[in-house]
């Protein structure tokens, strides 16, 4: 199975831009506005980059037993439609901590929250970490806060946690350092995400003892040795 990072259309690498320009997207030929493209001026919007995987990963989350999030993520993301980067993966954090935190004997409806985090995530865009200097990974954990809680913009102590949700995934992130890596900072926010839970709702999901990267080959910005997913190949 390849994951490769980079155009969907012709595999070339993608370049950023200083300022925002207008795109036409290769598949379903609409027009909007983006700091990034392939180098031969191909553009895939983030809906119909995201569309595919977001279907799989809605899929398994409703039919998941697994009470460890991260070995939820691990098997989406070997799923041919779960790109190497992408804003699928702002849907798919917030929807393996719901199912695993359902799982985990956590009180929430399962299929109405999977619906919310698809709608939230959904409007969170690609590029972001960047941009907005702000994951989306991190993001994700305080929208699945915010949904597992019913938080709304009047509420008084779930607001406050729903943001030092996002603050403690954003913090872990942000300390490993650029360039930016969907895997890398997905693991990162579920763990970030599953020890905030324990903490503040008491509900205790499973964590693996070590999380192990196997997408770096896919990657061509990966950190390697610096990278605590990262292991040397033998």
């Amino acid at each position: 199975m390849e994951n490769k990072s980079g155009c969907l259309v012709c595999g070339k690498p993608l370049e950023y831009y200083d300022t925002e320009r207008e795109m036409t997207c290769s598949i379903c030929g609409g027009r909007f506005p983006s700091a990034a493209g392939c180098v031969d001026g191909h553009y895939i919007c983030d809906r119909c980059h995201a569309r595919r995987g977001v279907e799989t990963i809605m899929s398994y989350c409703r039919k998941s037993d697994s009470k460890n999030p991260i070995a939820m993520v691990q098997e989406m993301m070997d799923d041919p439609f779960i790109y190497m980067h992408g804003n699928e993966h702002h849907i798919m954090v917030g929807a393996a901590l719901i199912a695993a935190y359902h799982n985990a004997g956590g009180e929430v409806d399962l299929e109405a929250a999977l619906k919310e985090m698809e709608a939230r995530g959904g409007k969170y865009p690609g590029g972001s970490c960047g941009f907005w200097g702000c994951c989306g990974a991190a993001v994700s954990v305080g929208m699945f806060w915010s949904i597992v809680t019913g938080t709304t913009p009047l509420s008084g102590k779930t607001w406050g946690l729903a943001n030092q949700a996002t603050a403690a995934a954003l913090q872990e992130i942000g300390a490993l350092g650029g360039p930016r890596c969907c895997k890398r900072n997905s693991f990162t926010a579920i763990r970030a995400g599953a020890a905030f839970v324990k903490e503040h709702l008491g509900v205790e999901m499973e964590l693996p003892e070590e999380i192990v990267c196997h997408y770096y080959g896919n990657n061509r910005q990966c950190i390697r040795e610096k990278c605590p997913y990262y292991r040397k190949p033998e």
